[in-house]
């Protein structure tokens, strides 16, 4: 039996390599997808190896994931719930593409995840694995194994001799990509505690931003970030650089409690600094380019379409045809956002675009030739027909 294990070398993907490879007897190829994670990679195949693996591979999926999976996303403007960019949510379909292929690649019986029984990152991988591969087989150790604590898996890798270097205390998880940072869980679980202070890993604390704003455009092709400052840089780098840009000046924290598709309510910290200065930017480059029905339409769907994103439907074909709905809107959303940062905040300072509907001639508080105001009237007597039909009918409402 062969089974691919998507690996990250920390405490659960550690002991889940060793307990598959034991209680399945199988040879055992790990799978390690940077997004983009910032962490050191490096001796990642060796420790695989010396935990039990035969195989490992470790691939930079960054500028796909940006490409691929954040761009198409931000051109819809997906937000869950009003208040969540999706971060986590995004990158588990990329991952479980890659951890399919390596299984078919290999010739590989089973893949199997580190995700847990109560979360939604189960969903999200297995959907997709599903998607891409019908008849897959998929091992989750956290649905099946005795251990119930990471006390549990502590102990586990001690008695087996798996190099670890984390202990029993936690104040909480998380989980970073190109996109985003979450911290969930331990004193995160009372919904009235304050994240600590010193718990910003993207972002800088409000009181150590910089005192003065500071400016940055941003410039689009058909809803898709090209250039920062002029600089025209790949997707990754570009996310990078968003990145250190809104991280310097503390953009893009959020607090919440979202619902999560397995049914609980769940308490999560979110850093997304790139990721808001997009949003925020992308929105005022649709304000001056896309026509009012064409929009509002496009609006209509965000609730949805960012639905499917986070409960793991990436793959699933009404997202795919949004997604062409939505690349189709994009069609002349061209043109530069100058956005202003500062203490937290990223707002709108400018846009411009060739393809601009915005008329001053036609909006102008001044004289003009173009709109007659009379006209104003027999439009709004026309809209009025119906409330005035009811006012005078029996269907009495105030």
């Amino acid at each position: 039996m062969k089974v691919v294990v998507a690996y990250s070398g920390g405490l659960d993907t550690s002991v889940i390599l060793k307990w598959v490879k034991e209680t399945y007897k199988a040879e055992i190829i790990t799978f390690c997808a940077d997004v983009g994670q910032e962490e050191e990679l490096d001796g990642l195949d060796e420790k695989a190896m010396k935990t039990g693996a035969s195989k490992s591979y470790i691939l930079d999926l960054t500028e796909e994931f940006a490409k691929d999976f954040i761009f198409p996303m931000m051109q819809a403007n997906a937000i869950y719930e009003g208040s969540y960019l999706l971060g986590t949510s995004i990158a588990r379909p990329l991952i479980a593409k890659h951890l399919v292929r390596i299984a078919q690649k290999e010739g590989a019986d089973c893949i199997c995840h580190g995700a847990t029984g109560k979360g939604n990152d189960q969903v999200r991988f297995e959907l997709t694995a599903y998607a891409l591969q019908p008849n897959i087989k998929i091992i989750a150790p956290w649905r099946t194994w005795k251990f119930k604590s990471r006390t549990d898996l502590i102990d586990y890798a001690k008695k087996n001799k798996i190099p670890i270097t984390v202990s029993a205390a936690k104040p909480y998880s998380m989980d970073r990509n190109l996109l985003h940072i979450s911290f969930e869980g331990g004193i995160l679980e009372d919904p009235w505690s304050e994240p600590p202070k010193d718990m910003g890993v993207m972002t800088s604390p409000i009181d150590k931003t910089p005192d003065e704003a500071e400016y940055a455009i941003v410039e689009f092709e058909k809803g898709i970030p090209v250039k920062v400052n002029g600089k025209k840089l790949s997707p990754a780098k570009l996310m990078k650089e968003l990145n250190k840009l809104g991280g310097k000046h503390g953009i893009g924290r959020v607090d919440l409690v979202e619902n999560r598709y397995v049914g609980m309510k769940s308490r999560g910290v979110y850093e997304t600094p790139g990721g808001t200065i997009l949003h925020v930017a992308h929105r005022a480059m649709e304000s001056i380019t896309m026509d009012r029905e064409v929009m509002h339409l496009r609006d209509s769907w965000i609730p949805y379409y960012s639905k499917l994103v986070y409960n793991g439907f990436w793959y699933a074909p009404e997202r795919e045809m949004l997604q062409v709905a939505i690349t189709e809107s994009q069609k002349f959303v061209t043109g530069e956002v100058r956005v202003k940062l500062f203490k937290g905040l990223c707002s709108v300072a400018g846009r411009r675009s060739k393809f601009s509907l915005y008329d001053p001639n036609i909006a102008t508080f001044e004289k003009d030739a173009v709109y007659n105001q009379a006209d104003a009237e027999g439009f709004i007597k026309l809209n009025a027909l119906r409330l005035r039909v009811l006012a005078n009918s029996r269907q009495k409402r105030y």
